[in-house]
C-alpha cells in the first residue's frame, strides 16, 4: 500500500516538474530565436545582398508583432 502511494505521488511530483521544465525550455528557445537568431539572420540577408527578401520578412514580422496580444 505504501509503495503504491509512493509511486503515485512520485509520478505526480515529477510529472509536474517535467511539464515545468518543458515550458521553461520552450520559453528559452522562443527568446533565443526572437532576440538572437532572427536579427542575425535578417542582417546576414542584407549583407549578402538579399534585401528584397529581408525587407518583406521584416515587415511581416513587424505587423505580426504589432497585431498579436502579448501576455
Amino acid at each position: 500500500m505504501w509503495t503504491l502511494l509512493f509511486t503515485v505521488l512520485m509520478f505526480l511530483v515529477f510529472g509536474k516538474l517535467l511539464l515545468f521544465a518543458v515550458r521553461a525550455a520552450w520559453s528559452i528557445s522562443k527568446i533565443f530565436v526572437s532576440l538572437i537568431m532572427l536579427p542575425i539572420s535578417l542582417v546576414l540577408l542584407v549583407v549578402f545582398g538579399l534585401i528584397r527578401l529581408a525587407l518583406p520578412l521584416l515587415l511581416i514580422i513587424g505587423l505580426i508583432s504589432l497585431l498579436t496580444v502579448h501576455d
